[in-house]
């Protein structure tokens, strides 16, 4: 399936990006991370809701790893972005690049002279 055949929301990207910039991607981790880019809390509801979705598109992948006594014995979700994953954020990035242009060329959002 292609990326670009995919849709990818404007959060689910932030937690596609999120999982990048973190060595050890986990729920709170993720969470974390989202709310420091985002300026707001988060629920983790909405962030394991958002996690599900990707991996069913098969965007990111997890695993279990081991339990700890910290966790009272359970054990943490591990996240990882796939290459579909990776293609879903370059298509989008190309897409925000096409339609930045105008911008960028000075116009203001009517296409006149800034």
């Amino acid at each position: 399936m292609k990326a670009e055949k995919i849709h990818l929301g404007s959060f689910e990207e932030i937690v596609l990006l999120a999982i990048l910039c973190l060595t050890d991607a986990y729920g709170a981790t993720i969470r974390q991370k989202v709310e420091e880019a985002l300026g707001k809390s988060v629920s983790i509801g909405a962030i394991y809701a958002t996690l599900d979705r990707l991996e069913r598109k098969g965007f990111v992948t997890s695993w279990q790893g081991e339990a700890t006594a910290q966790r009272g014995g359970r054990s943490k979700r591990y996240f990882r972005v796939e290459g579909l994953g990776a293609q879903a954020l370059e298509a989008t990035e190309r897409a925000r690049a096409k339609l930045s242009l105008p911008r960028r060329r000075g116009l203001d959002p009517v296409g006149g002279a800034a």
